[in-house]
């Protein structure tokens, strides 16, 4: 399951995407009708437009490249395992409740979601996984439920960024930027279940809390770390930042288009750029840093910024995504010949 995509790059699909999306309580964490006006009176008539001109251009002959690559994965996967497997947005399609209505209908009464996000938010995968509960709960309710926790520091996850950012690093580059989706401090808090660690302690990351289990932050940085050591990359040529802010309150910093600056300013000529907390190439990856990240950096008097994929359908990442599963399995549906069509 993965976060979603409008069916199409027009600004009616666009509109009713970022309706759907942004309409949600664990997004947008404000009262219900404060949220429908600021969705509805301010951030779709804004953006709408600019959405659906961004979503157009990295749009595809298959649609939405986000879709396109879950759906290629999800057959590697399903011809991997001896189960059935089926995809789900969390926003728009293909749906939970179309996903939860096939399982049904084979017979299914034991399911396993493995949400596509690596780490931890109230607004991706808590999200994701209240649906699914919701959904089995509302149409066959003695279904049981396994849900496979963020793998952001897995030894397959780890393996797979580095087997996948090596070729291009080997290329050459002077220093490595490490561009995860940004939150909103506010949402670090609420879901620090200490309610006193999450941006209160010194150094709150990297002191050992509960509150980890739960923070997006502290699982980023390990991310990065463990990324770094399988890598061999020295601290001095990589650094970390967040993207995709929304609104004027505080969000996690530092900002990547600032960051984008600030290393074309500090004499950064050859920079590459990674996104690990996406596992498939999408509007925030292929737009927002492929294409406006690269202006940014080369207006800022950048050299070159090379931009390494997501880990879409590689074979390392295959391989993760059966090792995150199996333990969930039962033995017969466990891998038969692992690892088939992964090229």
């Amino acid at each position: 399951m993965n976060l979603g995509s409008p069916d199409s790059a027009s600004v009616p699909g666009v509109s009713k995407y970022l309706r759907e999306f942004l309409m949600d309580g664990r997004v947008i964490d404000v009262p219900y009708l404060i949220r429908f006006g600021i969705v509805n009176f301010s951030i779709i008539p804004k953006r709408a437009h600019l959405s659906a001109e961004a979503y157009h251009s990295i749009w595809t002959k298959e649609g939405s490249p986000l879709i396109a690559i879950s759906r290629a994965l999800q057959e590697i996967v399903r011809s991997n395992l001896s189960c059935p497997v089926e995809l789900a947005m969390r926003y728009q399609n293909p749906s939970v409740e179309e996903a939860v209505i096939k399982l049904k209908a084979r017979g299914v009464t034991e399911i396993t979601l493995l949400p596509l996000f690596p780490h931890y938010a109230m607004s991706s995968y808590e999200t994701a996984v209240e649906k699914v509960r919701n959904v089995i709960q509302r149409e066959c309710p003695r279904t049981v439920l396994k849900v496979i926790p963020p793998f952001y520091d897995h030894p397959s996850y780890i393996a797979a960024l580095v087997d996948s950012a090596q070729p291009y690093l080997d290329e050459g580059y002077d220093h490595l930027l490490l561009s995860f989706h940004g939150l909103p401090e506010r949402h670090l808090r609420k879901s620090d279940p200490t309610g006193c660690h999450c941006l209160k302690v010194a150094n709150c990351c990297e002191a050992p809390s509960p509150a980890h289990q739960t923070c997006y932050r502290a699982q980023c940085f390990k991310t990065a770390r463990e990324f770094a050591r399988g890598g061999a990359i020295s601290p001095d040529r990589y650094s970390i930042s967040f993207q995709s802010r929304l609104g004027r309150d505080p969000w996690m910093q530092p900002y990547t288009d600032s960051e984008l600056v600030r290393l074309a300013k500090s004499g950064v000529r050859k920079l590459a750029v990674m996104c690990p907390a996406f596992v498939a190439d999408c509007l925030e990856t292929l737009e927002e840093i492929g294409m406006r990240g690269r202006e940014i950096f080369l207006q800022a008097g950048g050299g070159e910024m090379r931009v390494i994929p997501c880990l879409n359908t590689q074979p390392g990442w295959i391989s993760a995504v059966i090792d995150l599963v199996t333990p969930y399995l039962g033995e017969s549906a466990a891998p038969q010949v692992l690892l088939q069509n992964v090229a």
